[in-house]
Protein backbone atom coordinates (compact mmCIF):
# COMPACT_ATOMS: atom_id res chain seq x y z
CA UNK A 1 0.00 0.00 0.00
CA UNK A 2 1.13 3.79 -0.56
CA UNK A 3 3.15 5.38 1.75
CA UNK A 4 0.93 8.68 3.56
CA UNK A 5 2.15 11.79 5.02
CA UNK A 6 0.13 13.05 7.57
CA UNK A 7 -2.01 15.74 5.16
CA UNK A 8 -2.67 12.80 2.73
CA UNK A 9 -3.91 10.38 5.63
CA UNK A 10 -6.09 12.95 7.04
CA UNK A 11 -7.35 13.53 3.38
CA UNK A 12 -7.63 10.03 2.97
CA UNK A 13 -9.79 9.72 5.86
CA UNK A 14 -12.36 12.08 4.08
CA UNK A 15 -11.98 10.75 0.74
CA UNK A 16 -12.85 7.30 2.22
CA UNK A 17 -16.72 8.37 1.47
CA UNK A 18 -15.69 8.10 -2.10
CA UNK A 19 -14.35 5.02 -2.37
CA UNK A 20 -16.79 3.53 0.15
CA UNK A 21 -19.93 5.72 -0.32
CA UNK A 22 -21.65 3.20 -2.37
CA UNK A 23 -25.92 2.20 -2.01
CA UNK A 24 -26.12 -1.58 -1.03
CA UNK A 25 -28.65 -2.69 -4.38
CA UNK A 26 -31.67 -4.38 -2.76
CA UNK A 27 -32.72 -8.06 -3.39
CA UNK A 28 -36.09 -6.90 -4.60
CA UNK A 29 -37.77 -8.24 -1.09
CA UNK A 30 -40.37 -5.66 -2.44
CA UNK A 31 -40.85 -4.97 -6.11
CA UNK A 32 -39.01 -2.05 -7.83
CA UNK A 33 -42.66 0.54 -7.63
CA UNK A 34 -43.65 -0.45 -4.45
CA UNK A 35 -43.61 2.24 -1.28
CA UNK A 36 -42.97 0.66 2.29
CA UNK A 37 -45.42 2.29 4.34
CA UNK A 38 -44.18 3.61 8.19
CA UNK A 39 -46.32 3.98 11.05
CA UNK A 40 -44.87 6.73 13.86
CA UNK A 41 -45.03 5.69 17.65
CA UNK A 42 -44.11 8.64 19.21
CA UNK A 43 -44.59 11.59 16.78
CA UNK A 44 -43.01 14.84 18.74
CA UNK A 45 -39.79 16.27 19.59
CA UNK A 46 -37.24 13.08 18.02
CA UNK A 47 -40.47 11.53 16.78
CA UNK A 48 -41.07 14.32 15.00
CA UNK A 49 -37.85 14.51 12.94
CA UNK A 50 -37.65 10.28 13.00
CA UNK A 51 -41.11 10.25 11.03
CA UNK A 52 -39.60 13.11 9.05
CA UNK A 53 -36.22 11.56 8.03
CA UNK A 54 -37.72 8.29 7.54
CA UNK A 55 -40.20 10.31 5.19
CA UNK A 56 -36.78 11.30 3.39
CA UNK A 57 -35.55 8.05 3.07
CA UNK A 58 -38.00 6.70 1.08
CA UNK A 59 -41.37 5.59 3.18
CA UNK A 60 -44.96 6.38 2.80
CA UNK A 61 -45.99 7.59 6.32
CA UNK A 62 -49.19 5.50 6.75
CA UNK A 63 -49.70 6.08 10.39
CA UNK A 64 -49.30 8.06 13.14
CA UNK A 65 -49.55 7.07 16.51
CA UNK A 66 -49.26 9.20 20.06
CA UNK A 67 -51.00 9.92 23.24
CA UNK A 68 -51.65 13.28 22.55
CA UNK A 69 -54.51 14.12 20.53
CA UNK A 70 -53.11 17.16 19.15
CA UNK A 71 -56.02 17.32 16.34
CA UNK A 72 -58.18 16.87 18.81
CA UNK A 73 -57.42 19.94 20.99
CA UNK A 74 -55.68 22.76 18.52
CA UNK A 75 -55.22 25.92 20.72
CA UNK A 76 -51.78 24.03 22.29
CA UNK A 77 -48.04 24.68 22.15
CA UNK A 78 -44.89 23.63 22.95
CA UNK A 79 -44.37 20.01 22.34
CA UNK A 80 -47.94 19.33 22.20
CA UNK A 81 -48.06 22.03 19.12
CA UNK A 82 -45.23 20.12 17.40
CA UNK A 83 -46.98 17.43 17.42
CA UNK A 84 -50.14 18.75 15.52
CA UNK A 85 -47.52 19.90 13.02
CA UNK A 86 -46.78 16.53 12.48
CA UNK A 87 -50.14 15.10 11.89
CA UNK A 88 -50.12 18.71 9.26
CA UNK A 89 -47.35 17.52 7.31
CA UNK A 90 -48.89 14.12 6.77
CA UNK A 91 -52.38 14.54 6.85
CA UNK A 92 -53.17 11.76 4.59
CA UNK A 93 -51.66 9.59 7.65
CA UNK A 94 -53.67 7.40 9.88
CA UNK A 95 -54.04 8.43 13.81
CA UNK A 96 -53.89 5.81 16.38
CA UNK A 97 -53.43 7.30 20.19
CA UNK A 98 -53.19 3.26 21.41
CA UNK A 99 -49.81 1.86 19.77
CA UNK A 100 -51.24 -1.55 20.08
CA UNK A 101 -54.41 -0.99 18.41
CA UNK A 102 -52.64 0.27 15.53
CA UNK A 103 -50.46 -2.82 15.46
CA UNK A 104 -53.44 -5.00 15.49
CA UNK A 105 -55.09 -3.12 12.84
CA UNK A 106 -52.17 -2.47 10.57
CA UNK A 107 -51.26 -5.65 10.51
CA UNK A 108 -50.21 -6.49 7.07
CA UNK A 109 -50.28 -2.64 5.75
CA UNK A 110 -47.02 -1.45 7.54
CA UNK A 111 -43.74 -2.60 6.75
CA UNK A 112 -42.22 -0.37 9.71
CA UNK A 113 -42.01 1.43 12.61
CA UNK A 114 -40.04 4.27 14.28
CA UNK A 115 -40.49 4.03 17.90
CA UNK A 116 -39.93 7.42 19.39
CA UNK A 117 -41.24 7.08 23.10
CA UNK A 118 -40.13 7.37 26.60
CA UNK A 119 -37.59 4.72 27.15
CA UNK A 120 -39.58 2.54 29.59
CA UNK A 121 -42.39 2.22 26.63
CA UNK A 122 -39.57 1.52 23.54
CA UNK A 123 -39.44 -2.47 24.08
CA UNK A 124 -43.52 -2.99 24.71
CA UNK A 125 -43.92 -0.96 21.43
CA UNK A 126 -40.44 -2.43 19.78
CA UNK A 127 -40.98 -6.32 20.54
CA UNK A 128 -44.81 -6.18 19.66
CA UNK A 129 -43.96 -4.68 16.33
CA UNK A 130 -41.36 -7.11 15.49
CA UNK A 131 -43.94 -9.86 16.12
CA UNK A 132 -46.42 -8.16 14.00
CA UNK A 133 -43.32 -8.37 11.17
CA UNK A 134 -42.70 -5.23 11.03
CA UNK A 135 -39.06 -3.67 10.92
CA UNK A 136 -38.22 -1.36 13.79
CA UNK A 137 -36.14 1.62 14.21
CA UNK A 138 -35.99 2.36 17.84
CA UNK A 139 -34.56 5.18 19.28
CA UNK A 140 -31.81 5.41 22.26
CA UNK A 141 -31.45 4.08 24.79
CA UNK A 142 -32.81 0.53 22.87
CA UNK A 143 -34.59 0.00 26.21
CA UNK A 144 -35.13 1.09 29.77
CA UNK A 145 -33.61 -2.23 31.13
CA UNK A 146 -30.82 -4.64 30.64
CA UNK A 147 -33.26 -7.81 30.50
CA UNK A 148 -35.28 -5.61 28.03
CA UNK A 149 -32.00 -5.12 25.88
CA UNK A 150 -31.68 -9.11 25.94
CA UNK A 151 -35.40 -9.50 25.42
CA UNK A 152 -35.15 -7.74 21.79
CA UNK A 153 -32.32 -9.27 21.04
CA UNK A 154 -33.72 -12.63 20.81
CA UNK A 155 -36.94 -11.47 19.70
CA UNK A 156 -35.33 -9.76 16.51
CA UNK A 157 -33.01 -13.10 15.86
CA UNK A 158 -36.31 -14.74 16.28
CA UNK A 159 -38.50 -12.80 14.10
CA UNK A 160 -35.89 -11.75 11.09
CA UNK A 161 -37.13 -8.40 10.67
CA UNK A 162 -34.54 -5.13 10.47
CA UNK A 163 -34.47 -3.00 13.26
CA UNK A 164 -31.83 -0.36 13.92
CA UNK A 165 -31.25 1.59 17.05
CA UNK A 166 -31.31 5.91 16.56
CA UNK A 167 -28.09 6.62 17.53
CA UNK A 168 -28.00 8.61 14.46
CA UNK A 169 -23.85 9.00 14.45
CA UNK A 170 -23.28 5.53 13.70
CA UNK A 171 -24.38 5.63 9.94
CA UNK A 172 -22.26 8.61 9.66
CA UNK A 173 -19.01 8.37 7.46
CA UNK A 174 -16.95 10.16 10.57
CA UNK A 175 -17.49 7.34 12.87
CA UNK A 176 -16.84 4.33 10.60
CA UNK A 177 -14.36 6.15 9.38
CA UNK A 178 -12.98 6.50 12.73
CA UNK A 179 -13.57 2.82 13.45
CA UNK A 180 -11.76 1.69 10.89
CA UNK A 181 -8.45 3.54 11.66
CA UNK A 182 -8.53 2.52 15.45
CA UNK A 183 -8.95 -1.07 14.19
CA UNK A 184 -5.87 -0.70 11.93
CA UNK A 185 -4.00 0.17 15.12
CA UNK A 186 -3.18 4.10 14.43
CA UNK A 187 -2.82 4.56 18.55
CA UNK A 188 -1.95 0.49 19.35
CA UNK A 189 -3.31 -1.59 21.54
CA UNK A 190 -5.85 0.41 23.29
CA UNK A 191 -6.35 -0.24 27.06
CA UNK A 192 -8.10 2.64 28.30
CA UNK A 193 -11.35 4.84 26.40
CA UNK A 194 -13.04 8.37 28.60
CA UNK A 195 -16.01 9.37 27.49
CA UNK A 196 -18.47 12.35 28.89
CA UNK A 197 -21.12 14.22 28.35
CA UNK A 198 -22.58 17.50 30.21
CA UNK A 199 -26.20 15.74 30.68
CA UNK A 200 -27.92 16.30 32.21
CA UNK A 201 -29.26 19.64 31.60
CA UNK A 202 -33.33 18.35 32.81
CA UNK A 203 -33.64 17.91 36.60
CA UNK A 204 -32.06 14.86 38.17
CA UNK A 205 -31.49 14.33 41.79
CA UNK A 206 -35.10 14.26 43.26
CA UNK A 207 -35.94 12.75 46.84
CA UNK A 208 -40.04 12.39 45.58
CA UNK A 209 -42.30 12.75 42.57
CA UNK A 210 -44.02 15.99 42.34
CA UNK A 211 -47.15 16.52 43.15
CA UNK A 212 -50.11 15.17 41.40
CA UNK A 213 -52.12 17.24 38.61
CA UNK A 214 -54.90 16.37 36.54
CA UNK A 215 -53.93 15.59 33.34
CA UNK A 216 -55.21 17.61 30.21
CA UNK A 217 -57.83 16.03 28.05
CA UNK A 218 -55.40 16.19 25.05
CA UNK A 219 -53.31 13.43 26.89
CA UNK A 220 -53.88 9.58 27.47
CA UNK A 221 -52.00 9.72 30.44
CA UNK A 222 -52.86 5.88 31.61
CA UNK A 223 -51.21 4.79 28.41
CA UNK A 224 -48.37 7.23 28.59
CA UNK A 225 -47.62 5.29 31.99
CA UNK A 226 -47.96 2.20 30.03
CA UNK A 227 -45.58 -0.42 32.03
CA UNK A 228 -44.57 1.74 34.37
CA UNK A 229 -45.72 2.39 37.97
CA UNK A 230 -48.92 4.29 38.77
CA UNK A 231 -48.34 8.17 39.44
CA UNK A 232 -50.25 11.19 38.82
CA UNK A 233 -49.40 13.52 35.75
CA UNK A 234 -47.25 16.66 36.58
CA UNK A 235 -45.93 18.98 33.60
CA UNK A 236 -42.51 18.28 35.61
CA UNK A 237 -42.55 14.88 33.93
CA UNK A 238 -43.93 15.05 30.81
CA UNK A 239 -43.35 16.41 28.09
CA UNK A 240 -39.49 15.97 28.72
CA UNK A 241 -38.21 16.00 31.81
CA UNK A 242 -39.34 11.94 32.43
CA UNK A 243 -35.71 11.35 31.16
CA UNK A 244 -34.83 11.91 35.21
CA UNK A 245 -36.73 9.47 37.10
CA UNK A 246 -35.82 6.18 37.19
CA UNK A 247 -39.38 4.56 36.76
CA UNK A 248 -39.52 6.20 33.06
CA UNK A 249 -35.82 7.29 31.86
CA UNK A 250 -32.61 5.92 32.37
CA UNK A 251 -30.66 9.80 33.52
CA UNK A 252 -28.05 11.17 31.62
CA UNK A 253 -26.08 7.75 31.00
CA UNK A 254 -28.79 6.20 29.05
CA UNK A 255 -29.61 9.57 27.13
CA UNK A 256 -26.16 10.27 25.85
CA UNK A 257 -24.10 6.96 26.18
CA UNK A 258 -25.28 5.17 23.04
CA UNK A 259 -24.12 8.25 21.26
CA UNK A 260 -20.90 9.00 22.96
CA UNK A 261 -19.78 5.60 23.65
CA UNK A 262 -20.63 4.00 20.39
CA UNK A 263 -17.38 4.58 18.49
CA UNK A 264 -15.06 3.33 20.82
CA UNK A 265 -17.07 0.35 22.13
CA UNK A 266 -17.78 -0.73 18.27
CA UNK A 267 -14.00 -0.45 17.15
CA UNK A 268 -12.98 -2.42 19.79
CA UNK A 269 -15.65 -5.00 19.23
CA UNK A 270 -16.02 -4.83 23.71
CA UNK A 271 -18.91 -6.65 24.17
CA UNK A 272 -19.77 -7.29 27.77
CA UNK A 273 -17.83 -6.16 30.74
CA UNK A 274 -16.82 -8.13 33.94
CA UNK A 275 -17.40 -5.69 36.26
CA UNK A 276 -18.55 -1.89 36.78
CA UNK A 277 -18.23 0.42 39.39
CA UNK A 278 -19.62 3.93 39.87
CA UNK A 279 -19.11 7.05 41.95
CA UNK A 280 -21.54 9.64 41.93
CA UNK A 281 -23.63 12.39 43.65
CA UNK A 282 -27.79 13.06 44.36
CA UNK A 283 -29.04 9.53 43.43
CA UNK A 284 -32.04 8.67 44.98
CA UNK A 285 -35.02 6.13 44.76
CA UNK A 286 -36.50 8.24 42.49
CA UNK A 287 -33.94 9.65 40.31
CA UNK A 288 -30.69 9.29 38.89
CA UNK A 289 -27.72 11.21 39.86
CA UNK A 290 -26.36 14.98 39.04
CA UNK A 291 -23.19 13.57 38.43
CA UNK A 292 -21.92 9.89 37.80
CA UNK A 293 -18.40 8.45 37.22
CA UNK A 294 -18.81 4.91 36.15
CA UNK A 295 -15.95 2.41 35.22
CA UNK A 296 -16.29 -0.51 33.34
CA UNK A 297 -13.90 -3.45 33.07
CA UNK A 298 -13.39 -5.43 29.76
CA UNK A 299 -11.69 -8.56 29.89
CA UNK A 300 -8.82 -9.43 27.18
CA UNK A 301 -10.61 -10.42 23.71
CA UNK A 302 -8.71 -12.82 21.30
CA UNK A 303 -5.12 -10.60 21.28
CA UNK A 304 -6.25 -7.82 22.30
CA UNK A 305 -5.57 -6.37 26.19
CA UNK A 306 -8.40 -5.89 28.73
CA UNK A 307 -10.05 -2.28 28.52
CA UNK A 308 -10.60 0.16 31.34
CA UNK A 309 -13.72 2.33 29.67
CA UNK A 310 -14.49 5.32 32.14
CA UNK A 311 -17.61 7.68 32.08
CA UNK A 312 -18.24 11.00 33.14
CA UNK A 313 -21.45 12.68 33.07
CA UNK A 314 -23.32 15.90 34.66
CA UNK A 315 -21.59 19.10 36.74
CA UNK A 316 -19.88 18.11 39.89
CA UNK A 317 -21.23 21.44 41.50
CA UNK A 318 -24.70 20.41 40.65
CA UNK A 319 -27.79 20.17 43.10
CA UNK A 320 -31.22 19.62 42.48
CA UNK A 321 -33.19 23.05 43.55
CA UNK A 322 -37.00 21.57 45.08
CA UNK A 323 -38.26 25.72 44.77
CA UNK A 324 -37.45 25.72 41.06
CA UNK A 325 -37.82 22.23 40.11
CA UNK A 326 -33.84 22.75 38.22
CA UNK A 327 -30.61 21.67 38.86
CA UNK A 328 -28.47 24.44 40.31
CA UNK A 329 -24.83 25.44 41.28
CA UNK A 330 -24.28 24.50 44.82
CA UNK A 331 -22.25 27.64 45.43
CA UNK A 332 -24.74 30.08 43.84
CA UNK A 333 -28.36 28.98 43.59
CA UNK A 334 -29.55 31.43 41.04
CA UNK A 335 -26.87 30.27 39.05
CA UNK A 336 -26.56 26.95 36.65
CA UNK A 337 -24.19 24.34 37.54
CA UNK A 338 -20.29 25.01 35.81
CA UNK A 339 -17.89 22.76 37.09
CA UNK A 340 -18.19 19.82 34.54
CA UNK A 341 -17.33 16.07 35.28
CA UNK A 342 -14.59 15.44 32.63
CA UNK A 343 -11.27 13.39 32.20
CA UNK A 344 -8.75 14.28 34.81
CA UNK A 345 -6.08 16.87 33.14
CA UNK A 346 -3.05 13.78 32.96
CA UNK A 347 -5.79 11.90 30.47
CA UNK A 348 -6.81 15.45 28.58
CA UNK A 349 -3.50 17.10 28.60
CA UNK A 350 -5.22 20.59 28.81
CA UNK A 351 -6.62 19.81 25.05
CA UNK A 352 -9.87 21.68 24.41
CA UNK A 353 -11.71 18.60 24.16
CA UNK A 354 -15.14 19.23 23.26
CA UNK A 355 -15.02 22.62 21.80
CA UNK A 356 -18.41 23.52 23.73
CA UNK A 357 -20.32 20.31 22.33
CA UNK A 358 -20.49 19.29 25.95
CA UNK A 359 -19.28 15.64 25.35
CA UNK A 360 -15.92 13.71 23.83
CA UNK A 361 -13.71 10.77 24.20
CA UNK A 362 -10.34 10.12 24.25
CA UNK A 363 -9.06 6.51 23.54
CA UNK A 364 -5.37 5.58 25.22
CA UNK A 365 -3.52 2.81 22.96
CA UNK A 366 0.53 1.54 22.90
CA UNK A 367 1.30 4.65 20.39
CA UNK A 368 -0.62 7.59 21.70
CA UNK A 369 -4.06 9.18 22.33
CA UNK A 370 -6.98 9.38 20.21
CA UNK A 371 -9.36 12.76 20.65
CA UNK A 372 -12.62 12.00 18.91
CA UNK A 373 -16.04 14.02 18.39
CA UNK A 374 -18.66 12.01 17.10
CA UNK A 375 -20.54 14.87 14.72
CA UNK A 376 -17.11 16.82 14.18
CA UNK A 377 -14.14 15.32 11.84
CA UNK A 378 -11.54 17.27 14.16
CA UNK A 379 -10.02 14.38 15.63
CA UNK A 380 -6.29 14.71 16.62
CA UNK A 381 -3.82 11.96 17.58
CA UNK A 382 -0.89 12.57 20.10
CA UNK A 383 2.10 12.50 18.99
CA UNK A 384 1.79 13.48 16.18
CA UNK A 385 4.41 11.74 15.07
CA UNK A 386 2.28 8.44 14.16
CA UNK A 387 0.93 9.46 11.65
CA UNK A 388 4.15 10.24 9.56
CA UNK A 389 4.79 7.58 7.07
CA UNK A 390 2.00 6.13 8.23
CA UNK A 391 -0.36 3.41 5.54
CA UNK A 392 -3.25 4.66 3.68
CA UNK A 393 -5.94 2.60 5.36
CA UNK A 394 -8.52 0.95 2.97
CA UNK A 395 -12.48 1.01 3.69
CA UNK A 396 -13.99 -1.74 4.96
CA UNK A 397 -17.35 -0.93 6.80
CA UNK A 398 -20.35 -0.44 4.04
CA UNK A 399 -20.97 3.26 4.23
CA UNK A 400 -24.88 4.55 4.18
CA UNK A 401 -26.64 6.06 1.34
CA UNK A 402 -26.07 9.71 1.95
CA UNK A 403 -24.71 8.78 5.72
CA UNK A 404 -27.83 8.83 7.20
CA UNK A 405 -29.33 6.50 9.36
CA UNK A 406 -32.96 6.64 7.74
CA UNK A 407 -31.65 5.64 4.70
CA UNK A 408 -29.84 2.89 5.84
CA UNK A 409 -32.78 1.74 7.52
CA UNK A 410 -34.61 1.81 4.91
CA UNK A 411 -32.20 -0.01 2.06
CA UNK A 412 -32.56 -2.68 4.59
CA UNK A 413 -36.22 -2.87 4.89
CA UNK A 414 -35.96 -2.73 0.93
CA UNK A 415 -33.73 -5.30 0.86
CA UNK A 416 -34.75 -7.21 3.34
CA UNK A 417 -31.54 -7.72 5.19
CA UNK A 418 -30.83 -6.92 9.18
CA UNK A 419 -27.45 -6.78 8.24
CA UNK A 420 -27.31 -4.14 6.30
CA UNK A 421 -28.62 -1.90 9.22
CA UNK A 422 -25.09 -1.98 10.95
CA UNK A 423 -26.71 -0.10 14.68
CA UNK A 424 -29.43 -3.46 14.58
CA UNK A 425 -29.85 -5.10 17.76
CA UNK A 426 -27.52 -7.73 16.68
CA UNK A 427 -24.89 -4.59 17.61
CA UNK A 428 -27.27 -2.16 19.42
CA UNK A 429 -28.65 -4.80 22.18
CA UNK A 430 -25.55 -5.67 23.77
CA UNK A 431 -24.25 -2.01 23.22
CA UNK A 432 -27.46 -1.10 25.62
CA UNK A 433 -26.56 -3.87 28.30
CA UNK A 434 -23.35 -2.93 28.69
CA UNK A 435 -24.25 0.87 29.03
CA UNK A 436 -26.90 0.30 31.64
CA UNK A 437 -24.69 -1.61 33.85
CA UNK A 438 -23.63 1.82 34.94
CA UNK A 439 -26.88 2.19 36.05
CA UNK A 440 -27.43 -0.75 37.55
CA UNK A 441 -24.06 0.06 39.35
CA UNK A 442 -25.25 3.54 41.09
CA UNK A 443 -28.37 1.61 41.79
CA UNK A 444 -26.77 -1.37 43.79
CA UNK A 445 -24.22 0.62 45.22
CA UNK A 446 -21.28 -1.10 44.76
CA UNK A 447 -19.16 -2.81 42.40
CA UNK A 448 -20.53 -5.29 40.60
CA UNK A 449 -19.16 -8.84 39.23
CA UNK A 450 -20.92 -9.32 36.06
CA UNK A 451 -22.60 -12.58 34.95
CA UNK A 452 -23.52 -11.35 31.24
CA UNK A 453 -24.55 -15.43 30.24
CA UNK A 454 -27.05 -15.31 33.04
CA UNK A 455 -27.83 -11.60 33.60
CA UNK A 456 -26.40 -11.65 36.89
CA UNK A 457 -24.19 -10.20 39.36
CA UNK A 458 -22.35 -12.89 41.13
CA UNK A 459 -21.92 -10.44 44.40
CA UNK A 460 -25.20 -8.94 44.70
CA UNK A 461 -28.67 -10.83 44.37
CA UNK A 462 -30.49 -7.49 45.31
CA UNK A 463 -29.25 -6.43 41.91
CA UNK A 464 -32.40 -8.36 40.34
CA UNK A 465 -34.86 -6.29 41.14
CA UNK A 466 -33.10 -3.90 38.77
CA UNK A 467 -31.96 -5.69 36.07
CA UNK A 468 -35.44 -6.88 35.26
CA UNK A 469 -38.72 -4.44 36.55
CA UNK A 470 -41.63 -5.12 37.45
CA UNK A 471 -44.68 -4.03 35.40
CA UNK A 472 -47.46 -2.91 35.82
CA UNK A 473 -50.69 -5.06 35.85
CA UNK A 474 -51.68 -5.97 32.51
CA UNK A 475 -48.38 -4.88 31.14
CA UNK A 476 -46.13 -8.58 30.44
CA UNK A 477 -43.06 -8.69 27.07
CA UNK A 478 -44.06 -12.50 27.51
CA UNK A 479 -40.45 -13.07 26.29
CA UNK A 480 -38.36 -16.39 28.04
CA UNK A 481 -34.61 -15.81 28.03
Amino acid sequence: MEKLNRRKFIRGAAAAATAFGFQVVPSRVFGANDRLVLAGIGTGGKGASDIEGSFGAGFEIGVLCDVVNAEKYPNLDGRAKAIGGTRKKFPNARFYEDWREMLEAEKGKVDAVTVSTPDHVHAFASIAAMRAGMSVYCQKPLTHGIWEARAMTKVASQTGVVTQMGNQAHAGQHMRRMVELVRSGIIGDVTEVHCWTNRPIWPQGMAAFPAGEEAPKHINWDLWLGPAPQHDYNEKIMPFNWRGYWDFGTGALGDMACHVMDMAYWSLELGSPTSVSAEHGGATEVSPPVWATITYEFPARDKRPPVKFVWYDGNMDAVFDEKTWKLVSKDNPNSPPKQPNQPPKDITEGQPIDEGKGYGTIMIGSRGKLWYQRDKDNWMVKPSSILDGAKYVEPFIPRARGHNPHNEFYDAVKAGDPKMALSGIHQSGPFTEMVLLGNLAIRVGKKIEWDAANLKCANAPEADQFIKRQYRAGWDLKVDL
